[in-house]
């Protein structure tokens, strides 16, 4: 087989066509600084302006200078939380997050917290659904900070963000509210104002942008401290020079998810539910993780028990099939998922993780495929491995006195 079978559009996905396109003047002819007064600035300062209505548009967003364009959503996870609590003004050091959040968010709480900040974490059910009346529990006079991402990167779920944003409003209504958006921009309509939030997180690279550009949504009024300084981009909040060719890819990208929405939405639900239904007459002794409704419509998660995640990773690389285990920045941790773990799955059991992530060039002849090798190097593989039902629980028990 030549033809590769590219199944983890959220690692990354290719550019674009439009994006490549609409980036290419920007490398040469139109190469200005947007804070030049010249002619060729103001020419690269009215195509960042486009880009910001592009994707504002993308996001429900009404007013364009509400983005501000980073390096991507880990930049603008940063941005959001330690941005917000160095901010001047706050009244109050407590800040809640959810237990499967993103590590951009989790880590920078934790430095936070190093600093003086008290962190709060709810813990999702076992389909990774956080509960509103639990996430409304956990907030205090003095919380300043609520941060609850919207798509897992890991196990598909969707929040019910309107009702989560609702309920800590009621508790509180001082708490900004945070949402990491990025795995869900481009694949599933967002409405950032209609459900409420104060800041909101995405990167260009999961929806046919370029890498290296993404952005945060803060809505009007809030103060943030710039975690880079030394110019007046972005409004104040982001000091440099911006990346013009790559905020004009984005914009371009954004453009074209709003026309390809519906398509992508119910073409890929369709394949990942073929998918789904293949692995599950084929391959036996699995567990599909995730809420089975309320998820990403190109997502597809599951636990294979008795072998190694990285071991089927590898066997399918070799049929030219290119997948994950566990999300992008956890899989060379070696290490059990922190969104796996909060939902219950077990350390032994989670290394057997997979998760198939489709995008809009995927075919029903790619799903066919899969379905038909798939299974193939999952027997291979239990056929090679010492682990197996008779001797699992043995082996649990053993595994569990090195925890």
């Amino acid at each position: 087989m030549n033809r590769r079978i590219y199944v983890d559009h959220l690692a990354t996905t290719p550019v674009c066509d439009e994006a490549i396109e609409a980036m290419m003047p920007y490398f040469r002819e139109k190469f200005g600084n947007p804070t030049s007064l010249h002619e060729m600035g103001i020419e690269a300062k009215k195509a960042i302006n486009k880009a910001r209505e592009q994707v504002a548009q993308l996001l429900n967003v009404s007013n364009p200078e509400d983005i501000v364009f980073t390096s991507g959503a880990i930049e603008a996870n940063n941005l959001a939380i330690k941005g917000y609590a160095k901010a001047p003004g706050r009244r109050g050091k407590h800040i809640v997050v959810s237990a499967i959040e993103h590590h951009s968010v989790l880590h920078s709480c934790k430095t936070l917290e190093k600093e003086g900040f008290e962190i709060t974490e709810v813990r999702p059910d076992e389909y990774g659904i956080i509960d509103p009346e639990k996430l409304a529990a956990a907030v205090r006079e003095d919380t300043i900070l609520v941060s609850v991402g919207f798509a897992n990167r890991e196990i598909g779920t969707l929040q019910d963000m309107p009702a989560l944003v609702a309920a800590v409003k009621e508790k509180n209504p001082r708490v900004v509210f945070h949402s990491d958006i990025a795995a869900a921009v481009g694949h599933i309509p967002v409405d950032v104002e209609g459900w409420g939030l104060d800041m909101a997180s995405f990167t260009g690279h999961y929806f046919y942008a370029p890498k290296g550009v993404g952005g945060l949504y803060v809505k009007k009024g809030i103060r943030l401290k710039p975690l880079i300084e030394g110019g007046i981009q972005e409004g104040g909040r982001r000091a440099g020079t911006e990346n013009v060719p790559g905020i004009v890819g984005m914009g371009a990208a954004a453009e074209l998810a709003i026309k390809e929405m519906d398509d992508r939405v119910n073409r890929l639900r369709y394949l990942r539910d073929k998918l789904k239904k293949g692995i599950e007459e084929r391959i036996p002794y699995i567990r599909f993780t995730g809420h089975p409704e309320k998820r990403l419509p190109n997502h597809l998660s599951l636990i294979v028990m008795y072998i190694e995640g990285e071991a089927m990773l590898l066997m399918l690389n070799i049929k030219k099939t290119y997948t994950a285990s566990g999300s992008a920045c956890v899989s060379y941790a070696l290490k059990q998922s922190h969104v796996l773990a909060a939902i219950g799955v077990e350390k032994e059991a989670s290394n057997g993780s997979i998760v198939f992530s489709l995008g809009r060039d995927n075919t029903e002849e790619d799903i066919d495929y899969i379905i038909e090798e798939y299974p193939k190097v999952i027997a291979r593989l239990r056929e090679i491995s010492p682990f197996n039902p008779e001797n699992w629980e043995e082996f649990t028990k053993k595994a569990s006195k090195f925890k």
